[in-house]
């Protein structure tokens, strides 16, 4: 038998590693496809609970850290779904390597996988990345209408594409506009970041400092108030879509209009700071006394804070400002609530986050995901399209899917079943970039799963 195969009776196992929210959706697909399933996590009983209810799934405890474990648990199956934090693909793919056995993941390729090509390629194996929502669905409409638009002999002049995973409308009721299923601490850092992209042919940068304050509204439908901000770097993606031509090309985040402005005050208060500090590793601190003293107030008087909040952040003008202090008493900042003890602001502040912007029972989350081409025929007429996917996600406490799980864990599931049954035979560290990659698994979830973006020309 072919060494580079994986051997016989272990073709159609996968070790799922991880139990996070999104994972659901995938190892209920594979379970239905009749897709024997390892639930891998370091508690064993989290990987009980997402192993409930499905009949070809089995929980274990894995520590992806040991090696020799994780490698002898990967040459047990056909392939390994690694949705664990992206910073642990490298070490997963090397252990894949070692077994000749293929990897799926969500995450962008990173310098450290992408190293690891050869090697994969060398043991005769699928790597394939980027396939869930953001990315993963937006590749695979991007590359449809670049193609098509190439195909028939014009150019991509500008091509924007922005994605927001949020709460439904009737939904985001804080001063956020925000809420959580996993840890903010992502989400937050997030906002911390430098963004590169292209306008008007030159590359242009945001410093992760004033990214917040760099949001413009964005209209998509009249009905939502979003705005948009860019997200970290567009600029490979002239050469990845291969649209050379395009003079302006940004990617990047939508919030409900009010996010950008709350989340930069936060940032220039020093909330977002990561910085150790003694007194926010003391449980009996009242908000307001760590407070005072993140902020440099002169006391932790109401009076004094706003003063200090008003001294350090910059506000569009008072309505806004009024607003965001507004907002920072009701996340707890003034009051006499105890802060959970986490070392240092950013992670007290997701504590407190994380206690009061959970989805409630019964309330929905919401994605919006659109791209906006601007488009030159050869001969100079000028035209705008739009791919546009907007979905609710089923009520919480339902037993249904968040879009956002849905979006990201589908899409993952069905290039797992394509590699497994021979549908995808490219080797090496994939991403759904090209057609040959991207139109199979874009129509097989359009097709088998409704999960497609509507195609609109706009002029």
């Amino acid at each position: 038998m072919d060494a580079m195969l994986p051997s016989r009776g272990t073709s159609k196992t996968v070790l799922l590693l991880g139990a996070g929210f999104v994972t659901r959706p995938t190892a209920v697909e594979l379970d239905k496809a009749g897709i024997s399933v390892t639930v891998a996590c370091r508690t064993l009983e989290s990987a009980q609970k997402l192993c409930e209810g499905l009949r070809n799934a089995h929980a274990i405890s894995l520590n992806v850290a040991d090696q020799s474990a994780l490698e002898h648990e990967i040459g047990k199956v056909g392939l390994v779904i690694s949705l664990i934090p992206y910073t642990f693909h490298a070490q997963v793919i090397k252990a894949a390597i070692n077994q000749k056995k293929h990897v799926v993941t969500t995450s962008y390729v990173s310098e450290a996988m992408m190293a690891l090509d050869k090697e994969a390629k060398d043991a005769g194996i699928t790597v394939f990345n980027e396939i869930g929502l953001d990315p993963g669905l937006d590749h695979l409409y991007a590359v449809k209408t670049i193609s098509e638009v190439h195909k028939a002999g014009g150019k991509i002049v500008s091509f924007w594409s922005y994605c927001g995973g949020l709460p439904a409308p009737e939904n985001s009721d804080n001063p956020l506009g925000y809420k959580f299923s996993w840890s903010p601490r992502g989400v937050l850092l997030a906002a911390r970041n430098t963004a590169h992209f292209f306008k008007d042919g030159k590359k242009e940068s945001v410093p992760g400092e004033k990214l917040m304050s760099s949001a413009r509204p964005y209209l998509i439908y009249p009905g939502y108030a979003f705005e948009a901000y860019p997200n970290r770097d567009s600029t490979p993606f002239r050469e990845r879509y291969n649209i050379p031509e395009a003079q302006n090309l940004v990617r990047g985040t939508l919030r409900y209009q009010g996010n950008p402005a709350f989340v930069q005050t936060l940032r220039d208060l020093g909330m977002l700071s990561e910085e150790e500090q003694d007194y926010l590793k003391d449980k009996s601190v009242s908000w307001k006394e760590a407070f005072a003293k993140i902020v440099g107030s002169t006391s932790r008087a109401d009076e004094d804070l706003t003063w200090a909040v008003s001294s350090k952040a910059k506000f569009a003008d008072n309505d806004e400002k009024e607003r965001v202090i507004a907002g920072l008493r009701w996340i707890g900042l003034f009051s006499d609530e105890s802060i959970e003890p986490r070392g240092n602001p950013l992670d007290c502040l997701c504590a407190t986050l994380e206690k009061k912007m959970q989805y409630e029972k019964g309330e929905r989350d919401f994605v919006m995901l659109q791209h906006k081409f601007e488009i030159e025929w050869a001969d100079g007429k000028k035209e705008i399209r739009t791919s546009t996917l907007s979905e609710y996600g089923e009520p919480e406490g339902s037993g249904g899917y968040s879009a956002m799980a849905k979006l990201v864990g589908v899409p993952c599931a069905v290039a797992v079943l394509m590699i497994l049954n021979g549908e995808i035979t490219d080797k090496g560290i994939l991403a759904p970039v090209t057609p040959e990659l991207s139109e199979p698994i874009r129509l097989k979830l359009k097709e088998q799963y409704g999960i497609e973006l509507t195609e609109k020309t706009l002029a």
